[in-house]
């Protein structure tokens, strides 16, 4: 330690750890000129008067990194949190019978998309499956998250 020291070698460091790790950042970009989904989605939110339409691009780059329909996410987040109009904590997805706290809207809209591609619960599942987990206390939830998914398209 002294050689060191005296060699003028001195490291100083901090270590920080996130306090919950939330789901890898996707890696495609949406082109926004070109890709017809931002309109139609940008579209479908401003017509619910949702504070979501600032972040279409998000819930786009999620749908595509982990290999979901574009149109899921925003229509859980309409059912539960009005498109982020209701939602506490930036959890505009009931995430947790909503109890989960998200640093951002955005980090909430990855998350949410990585759980529903890779964890057990939701992994390998169709569409139905995924919904019927995802609140299984409704019987129509799928239906009505289905039903919105069709809105958007349209």
């Amino acid at each position: 330690m002294r050689k060191l020291l005296s060699s003028g070698l001195v490291f100083f460091g901090v270590v920080s750890l996130p306090a919950r790790v939330s789901g890898p950042l996707p890696q495609p970009q949406v082109e926004k000129t070109r890709d017809p989904r931002l309109n139609a989605l940008r579209t479908f939110f401003e017509r619910s008067e949702s504070p979501a339409a600032g972040l279409a691009e998000d819930f786009i780059l999620a749908a595509d990194a982990y290999q979901l329909d574009w149109r899921l996410l925003p229509s859980i987040s309409i059912v539960e949190s009005g498109g982020g109009k209701n939602a506490r904590n930036n959890n505009w997805f009931g995430w947790d019978s909503g109890r989960a706290q998200f640093a951002s809207a955005g980090e909430g809209i990855y998350w949410v998309a990585y759980q529903l591609s890779r964890s057990r619960l939701y992994r390998g599942k169709n569409l139905h499956q995924k919904l019927r987990n995802y609140n299984c206390v409704d019987a129509s939830y799928p239906s009505r998250i289905a039903s919105l998914m069709r809105r958007i398209a349209n």
